[in-house]
């Protein structure tokens, strides 16, 4: 046989499995409608299991090609049966009940921030809430607890760069704490050398900064053979160079913390890519949905199964879901789990969208939704 006539008996094997296909959700439909009168969960891994064992024994090499084919039609059949019975009763509650609106406020209440003044945090604080107060704290957790305590309305912390990736300890604190993701907000960052005034750029030896902005101007550093020393803040580096009695060191930080802190800026824009983007989200005790949600963050874990992670995933491609990031951190167990943290584009405003997140609420491990918000820019 030629090409086109390999295609056209493909095409027949095709039309005798669609209405074979169809049939198989019709079944499952009437499955659902078997368990709701009866109050049986929709997820049997076992028999699951069984079946898709059985698939793969009974076509030899081609086992677990088939086999994830039909673990495909079975996350399809399962994700009708949560449709008609409901699934997800917490979940759907709690979105329903959400506080919502244009835009996000905090009606004047603090903000809490990780650095000291002139902290790129800090205008992104000022850039979503400008008529709050900005309350700064030393450590990435502090602004977790004053959020935690009611000393702040909301939390700002970075999460992750376009040039230097994720900010590892932003997430581990996520996971920690769970609160909501209400808000996002993408700062470009341009970067500067600074000193005092009494240094000279040849005399400089050691850069104090975050390790993040280390990171995102390591071509600089290493062209002029500066050792990077990582600091708890950009703009808390500013301000120990700015009070330091040594004679050889320099700051990386934002123009802002160089006027704040009295340094003389000797270069600009050092970072390694012209458009250096930090994004910042804004976390709360109470979920917020703004009425321009486009952004969904979650947390769960998956089963140490082949193929488990795969299948996840697979739920949102199915449900026509862009998945825009995927975090995986380690559970604090020993036992090499794994929590992982998505961003997917979408609103709960959309049925199939929300059937799909109660539908995984109940099925997965640690599932947590985080929220659905707008990301400004």
């Amino acid at each position: 046989m030629d090409l086109l006539e390999l295609r056209n008996e493909i095409d027949k094997v095709d039309d005798e499995l669609v209405p074979l296909l169809l049939r198989r959700m019709d079944i499952s439909r009437q499955v659902a409608e078997y368990k709701v009168k009866r109050g049986i969960p929709v997820l049997n891994e076992q028999r699951e299991q069984e079946v898709l064992d059985l698939v793969a024994a009974g076509c030899g090499e081609q086992g677990e090609a088939v086999k994830t084919i039909f673990s495909a039609i079975m996350d399809a059949s399962r994700a009708l049966q949560h449709k008609i019975i409901g699934g997800g009763e917490a979940l759907r509650k709690n979105i329903e009940n959400a506080a919502g609106g244009r835009s996000l406020t905090a009606d004047g209440e603090p903000i809490a921030c990780q650095g000291v003044e002139g902290a790129y945090s800090g205008k992104a604080a000022n850039a979503l809430f400008p008529d709050s107060p900005v309350d700064f704290h030393k450590r990435f957790e502090d602004v977790f607890e004053a959020v935690n305590q009611n000393k702040a309305k909301y939390g700002i912390i970075p999460v992750e760069n376009s040039t230097a990736g994720s900010v590892h300890e932003s997430y581990d604190l996520i996971m920690k704490y769970r609160f909501y993701v209400v808000g996002a907000y993408d700062l470009k960052v341009e970067h500067c050398l600074c000193t005092r005034d009494d240094i000279e750029f040849e005399s400089i030896e050691n850069v104090y900064s975050h390790p993040q902005a280390l990171s995102q101007c390591g071509i600089f550093l290493k062209n002029f053979d500066f050792t990077g020393i990582n600091y708890s803040n950009t703009a808390a580096a500013a301000k120990f160079v700015s009070e330091s009695e040594k004679t050889n060191i320099a700051a990386i930080c934002s123009e802002s913390a160089a006027k704040q802190y009295g340094l003389k800026i000797i270069r600009r824009g050092i970072q390694n890519v012209a458009n250096n983007t930090t994004r910042f989200i804004v976390i709360s005790k109470e979920l917020v949905i703004d009425d321009d949600a486009q952004k969904i963050s979650l947390i769960f874990s998956a089963p140490h199964r082949t193929g488990s992670l795969y299948r996840v995933l697979g739920r949102f491609s199915m449900t026509g879901l862009n998945l825009t990031k995927l975090e995986s951190r380690p559970v604090a167990n020993g036992k090499f789990d794994y929590f992982f943290y998505v961003d997917i584009l979408g609103s709960v405003r959309e049925e199939s969208t929300l059937d799909l997140l109660c539908a995984l609420s109940d099925e997965l491990p640690e599932f947590t939704f985080l929220g659905n918000y707008f990301e400004k820019s």
